[in-house]
């Protein structure tokens, strides 16, 4: 029987120093070794006729193969925009050559971070796109063993984090290669909160994290410690797709932020609290053809998709009822807006909170201003400034902010984040 793979990140953080990602087998702890050994990443056609044990099936061809016509056309882009790396020919010639001789090619670092950050502008559901060009890039491109992954995810974290001062961050790890697909994260956010699902339907936790908590715990984890707020593991697959590895989170890596109100003492009695950053973990980076299907980037949260989303939404935290009885609400009928009510007073709770714990957020009529100034600013370029009003428009006092009176060519650019639905994918 298969032992399973779960193990702490912590127990990899020294090997993680030494070799960024890649952490030696006799550093691991003795169940994930037996796990890994001989089943890292390389696939062997003759594994089964030598004994070695069952041959796992090859991968999809069609995987990891780039379109030399997208190749073509991000390194013009590259190029047009960055003068300095002299003309495009050379260059293009020899990825053309890459691409024919081998599938796919590499970009360099300097086509990397360019294509991360412009894929970052192209976010047509991102309102915080005007520090586009202070993104971060970690460039993680040699690892792709799930034990790596996990390592220089909790890094991220770390980096990202800070003291409470956040940093758009983005680490990359290995690109899809033909055949050979890359690592990926199932989770939706580097940190979510699970949600348990009790016997009789109910949900402690976040519900939207149901599945994900269902699955981990299938495949190891015991669980938390049952709280609304218990943190959930990292679950990653490999390039092998045998098993994924379950890696819990140090502590260290995690920033939480307990919320209370300015003017209601009772607020910090709800037991309420948020992650300080929300790293999207679970879409590919694509970049002139390229995949990169691990690719773990953050930004700041913006108060709304706490206060207003995350824990108010029915099918979420629901937290609007319990505000409203606290503040003795008539909440008989909807014509009271006691929802209204509520929710502005949980989005003063988010920004008041975060701002006493000196973690960076931002409110949703300043975010709405600095994005009608990137897209000022990507108007004079002469570039395209792609939004989805839906996404664009804050779900609070919508109409108050600058955002909402006026359309947006919503088209779809490359670079690009994308989502990518696999089986066995799970909701949030």
């Amino acid at each position: 029987m298969r032992s399973r793979r779960l193990f702490s990140v912590s127990d990899l953080s020294q090997a993680s120093r030494q070799s960024p990602g890649e952490a030696p087998l006799g550093e691991l702890p003795a169940y994930v070794g037996r796990r890994a050994a001989g089943r890292m990443l390389r696939y062997d056609s003759d594994q089964e006729a030598s004994g070695a044990g069952p041959a796992v099936p090859p991968p999809d061809e069609r995987i990891g193969r780039a379109d030399p016509a997208e190749a073509e056309k991000f390194l013009r882009l590259f190029h047009e925009e960055n003068p300095e790396a002299g003309p495009v020919e050379p260059r293009l010639n020899q990825v053309l050559a890459q691409i024919a001789r081998y599938g796919t090619y590499t970009h360099t670092p300097e086509e990397l971070t360019f294509g991360a950050r412009v894929a970052w502008r192209n976010s047509n559901r991102c309102i915080g796109r005007l520090y586009w060009q202070s993104l971060r890039v970690r460039d993680m491109r040699s690892v792709e063993s799930a034990e790596g992954v996990a390592v220089e995810c909790v890094n991220h974290l770390r980096e990202a984090t800070g003291s409470g001062r956040i940093r758009p961050t983005i680490t990359v790890f290995a690109q899809d290669l033909p055949g050979r697909p890359g690592p990926r994260i199932q989770n939706e956010q580097l940190i979510r909160y699970a949600g348990y699902r009790t016997p009789d339907g109910v949900v402690v936790g976040d519900a939207r994290n149901a599945g994900l908590t269902a699955s981990a715990m299938r495949l190891g984890w015991a669980g938390g410690p049952g709280t609304r707020f218990d943190v959930l593991p990292l679950v990653i697959e490999d390039a092998r797709r045998i098993s994924p590895l379950v890696a819990t989170i140090p502590g260290d890596a995690i920033l939480e932020v307990p919320l209370s109100h300015p003017a209601y003492p009772w607020f910090e009695r709800l037991g309420l609290r948020w992650h300080a950053v929300p790293v999207i973990s679970n879409m590919c980076l694509e970049i002139g053809g390229v995949c990169y299907p691990c690719a773990p980037f953050n930004g700041w949260y913006m108060g709304t998709e706490i206060g207003a989303r995350n824990l108010a939404d029915e099918d979420r935290y629901n937290q609007l009822p319990v505000v409203a009885e606290r503040l003795g609400l008539d909440t008989s009928n909807d014509r009271t807006l006691w929802k209204d009510h509520a929710l502005v007073e949980l989005n003063v709770a988010v920004l008041h909170s975060f701002g006493q714990a000196g973690v960076t957020i931002t409110d949703h009529h300043t975010e709405a201003r600095r994005f009608i100034s990137h897209l000022e600013r990507e108007e004079r370029s002469g570039r395209v400034c792609p939004a989805d009003w839906s996404w664009i428009v804050p779900p609070l006092s919508g109409s108050l902010t600058p955002v909402f009176h006026r359309y947006y060519d919503d088209v779809q650019l490359t670079p690009a984040f994308v989502q990518h639905h696999r089986k066995g994918e799970h909701d949030g």
